[in-house]
């Protein structure tokens, strides 16, 4: 299958492109965002990396005719879990947070928490491809992201925002001008995940009480999140609010319980992978 095939595009306001995988049927399907600047092109987020993003961008013109007066594109992740980092390795300038460099480098699949199965690729990318032998190959970033880094794209900039919680190095990506949050998987409109390998409750917590003051400081108008559909500040306000105040003592115990459970059979599904 061509990369063309594999991809489809939904061209937003501002400059802004939304890429899904087609064939990719599933809650983990990850958001692919690009943004246009007038000196740096950002991708953020790559999905899985079973056909090539950047010949799918480039088939459809969406970097525009000046692209090759600019810097090459840069793919950050907003976080390294596989439906989010899969196709990194695509690219000449890479991006993580700091917290999580050494995950993406080593191509450690349990930190990317690499679990897909057969069912959720309703159309075989190559043929005789099968889910067991997907893994998300390593990569050494060129660009080591932390809290208050500003990446230039021109006439935009992108604020880096460490927002740990869902994983160690989760990230989200403020335009402050814009008053848009691109939030990977901090938050979505769905049922936050914070019982993975590297996923803490405490963090995840004050990343909450964050958006929620960003909210009430009206710093944020929309959000680009890292799966599911774009929603506005007060959905916002109130997907945050609510998993604060879900966090009681009911729920971390539970949630201990699912954490350990996910670990080990992540760490029994990537032995088998490696075999």
């Amino acid at each position: 299958m061509s990369a063309t095939d594999w991809y489809a595009h939904k061209s937003l306001e501002n400059g802004v492109f939304w890429i899904q995988e087609r064939f990719y049927e599933s809650g983990n399907r990850a958001n692919i965002w690009l943004i246009r600047g007038s000196h740096q092109d950002v991708v953020i987020d790559t999905g899985l990396g079973l056909r090539s993003l950047p010949e799918y961008i480039n088939s459809k013109g969406l970097l525009g005719d000046d692209s090759k007066r600019k810097n090459p594109l840069l793919a950050i992740g907003t976080h390294v879990h596989f439906d989010h980092s899969g196709g990194l390795h695509q690219f000449q300038q890479v991006g993580v947070h700091k917290a999580e460099v050494d995950a993406l480098a080593n191509g450690d699949n349990f930190e990317t928490v690499t679990w897909l199965s057969d069912r959720e690729i309703v159309e075989n990318p190559t043929p005789g491809w099968r889910a067991r032998q997907y893994r998300v190959k390593a990569v050494t970033p060129t660009h080591i992201l932390q809290e208050g880094d500003v990446i230039n794209l021109g006439d935009r900039q992108l604020t880096v925002l460490h927002m740990p919680g869902h994983s160690r190095g989760s990230i989200c990506l403020h335009d402050k001008e814009s008053k848009m949050l691109f939030s990977g998987d901090v938050v979505y409109d769905g049922s936050m995940i914070d019982w993975l390998p590297y996923s803490r409750i405490s963090d995840y917590i004050r990343s909450c009480e964050r958006l929620v003051e960003m909210v009430d400081k009206d710093e944020i108008d929309q959000v680009m999140p890292g799966h599911y559909n774009t929603f506005g500040s007060k959905r916002l306000h109130r997907l945050a609010s609510n998993y604060i105040a879900s966090t009681g003592a009911c729920h971390r115990a539970s949630t201990c319980v699912v954490k350990s459970i996910a670990s080990l059979a992540l760490r029994a599904s990537n032995s088998r992978s490696a075999c």
